[in-house]
């Protein structure tokens, strides 16, 4: 009786909390789609007659929301046998710098074991995963390839598979899910913030995402992970999503998740892209750099402790003045920046930094060399258009939402 009591309280609950929470209007839906906004973790009909009697580990972050709560809070409630939670780049809560180890522990809240998938190991072990029926996989993504979420769900389904483990994702949807651009990955230059051969933008959601590596063959070795998707209700490709929380600390709100694919290439030369402010991927700044449109000095911050430049003066451009819905209907990279700040920058021979992670981020060295060699944006886009137009065509086997755009594509 608690265990149904709780079901019909928490799925009323989620209703009411998501029902209240801003949600676009049905205009903006396909008529045969003019339904509530809910994301896979509030379909708990769905998915509980799967998991009420099983162990399950799960894949979770601060994004993991049923309604106001947690989920793993809400499931906790129910008595769900949780034998694990793994956590991702930026830990359980959310709050740990980019590329900042996470350590081992224990959830505070419920006493559940965590198991860090950004320290010592990106992969769970068999010892991780022993007596586990199901690993469930909730986070929010941002539809980049080099945001790392994606690499950590590629790991925790080639364990799942060798393993015999049942993977379930809880889907939600993607804020740059209504666009598919960039250079598509080199598998030369696979690494954490690459592991396929996708663009840039790729355009799915997780859910979406999972199918395509399983049924691709991307887990190698011929492994394929028994996949299961609780698809969002309410959505499709074209619908605007506002995060009802940061899916990581650099991120704080829709501009900076629009700009994000843009401006990540700096990650890998000596531009600063805001961190150390509170205008995080809404900022461009170089010291010495000829613009007396904006200055900034990066401070540690909560999600930024070392922050590039800490405490110098940088010139540059202050993106806060674009509207964010405007950054949306661009629906492609704006490689205006980069081409802009490279070509104005006073020092090209330091401008990329010697770790070669503009190629990781960019997927192979041909960017770099196309900025070297002074490319127009025109130019660089046309090298893309052959794998890109391929990448289009093997995406549609793998949609479970109304795609219009894809017509046009």
């Amino acid at each position: 009786m608690k265990i149904k009591f709780f079901v019909v309280f928490l799925s009323f609950l989620n209703f009411y909390c998501s029902a209240n929470r801003q949600q676009p209007t049905l205009g903006q839906l396909p008529i045969d789609k003019a339904q509530r906004l809910a994301v896979g973790a509030e379909r708990l009909d769905m998915y509980w007659p799967l998991i009420k009697d099983k162990k399950v580990a799960f894949v979770v972050n601060q994004t993991s929301r049923m309604g106001e709560a947690h989920l793993i809070d809400s499931l906790h409630a129910l008595d769900l046998d949780i034998a694990r939670i793994f956590a991702p780049e930026h830990g359980f809560r959310g709050t740990a710098d980019a590329g900042e180890k996470i350590k081992d522990g224990k959830d505070a809240a419920t006493g559940i074991p965590i198991t860090s998938l950004y320290g010592k190991k990106r992969k769970p072990s068999p010892e991780d995963l022993s007596g586990v029926d199901w690993v469930i996989f909730d986070i929010q993504d941002v539809g980049a390839r080099f945001y790392t979420y994606i690499s950590s769900m590629h790991y925790v389904m080639q364990a799942c598979a060798e393993q015999g483990i049942a993977f379930m994702v809880l889907d939600r949807p993607n804020p740059n899910g209504h666009y598919v651009d960039g250079p598509v990955l080199d598998p030369e230059y696979q690494s954490f913030v690459g592991m396929h051969e996708v663009p840039v933008v790729h355009g799915l959601t997780v859910g979406e995402y999972a199918s395509m590596v399983n049924e691709e063959g991307w887990l190698g070795k011929g492994l394929k992970c028994d996949l299961k998707v609780i698809p969002c209700a309410g959505y499709s490709h074209q619908t605007p999503y506002t995060l009802p929380i940061k899916p990581s600390p650099n991120l704080p709100n829709n501009r900076a998740i629009y700009l994000y694919p843009s401006l990540c290439f700096f990650e890998g030369t000596q531009v600063s892209v805001g961190r150390g402010t509170d205008k995080q991927f809404q900022l461009i700044g170089l010291p010495n750099y000829p613009s007396e449109e904006f200055s900034f000095t990066p401070s540690p911050q909560p999600g930024a402790r070392y922050p590039k430049h800490q405490d110098k003066l940088l010139h540059g451009f202050d993106l806060t003045r674009k509207a964010a819905e405007d950054i949306r209907k661009e629906a492609r990279l704006n490689l205006s920046y980069l081409l802009e700040v490279y070509q104005n920058a006073p020092d090209k021979e330091q401008f990329f930094l010697k770790t070669n992670f503009f190629d990781k981020l960019a997927g192979g060295k041909s960017l770099q060399e196309q900025l070297k060699a002074g490319w127009s944006e025109q130019q660089i886009r046309k090298s893309w258009e052959p794998q890109l137009s391929q990448f289009k065509q093997k995406r549609k086997k793998y949609l479970l939402y109304t795609d219009e755009f894809s017509v046009k594509n």
